[in-house]
């Protein structure tokens, strides 16, 4: 009888231990799993960094954009000069469109043209297809045309 007493003994105690190891085992891997990463760091996060850059900067041209007023800004854009015809709209297209370099279907896409953004048409294709227009950004390019609602 007392092989059985020892058996049992045995596996009373290789369970416990299985057990308490398990609940170990899985309470580190799930503090493993669920932990935050490390926070990013940046090179402008050092204050000497942006010390450094701020010394990089003269004066004179801080002082410039500064004291720049928003109605010389606006003389600086208006000196392209429009052609006849041309007029005010917004981008009606909710995707956006995509801004061309000659207006046809396989010409080079050399940028966009957000949903509701101002734009100036300067001119209008023969076959009525495509549109010159002129972006906020002083980009000249191509849309499909019917995807600008005039102001």
């Amino acid at each position: 009888m007392r092989w059985l007493a020892k058996t049992f003994t045995g596996l009373l105690l290789a369970t416990t231990l299985m057990v308490v190891g398990g609940y170990f085992g899985f309470n580190y891997l799930i503090t493993q799993w669920t932990k935050l990463p490390p926070k990013p760091t940046f090179p402008n996060d050092n204050p000497d960094f942006v010390k450094k850059n701020n010394k990089s900067q003269s004066p004179k041209s801080a002082a410039k954009l500064d004291n720049q007023e928003p109605k010389e800004l606006d003389k600086e854009i208006a000196k392209k000069p429009l052609p006849s015809g041309a007029f005010e709209g917004r981008v009606t297209y909710s995707n956006g469109l995509v801004l061309r370099d000659s207006g046809a279907r396989g010409a080079a896409t050399i940028g966009g043209v957000d949903f509701n953004e101002k734009v100036t048409v300067l001119e209008t294709s023969a076959d009525n297809e495509w549109q010159k227009i002129r972006t906020k950004n002083d980009k000249d390019g191509w849309i499909r045309a019917g995807n600008v609602q005039k102001d």
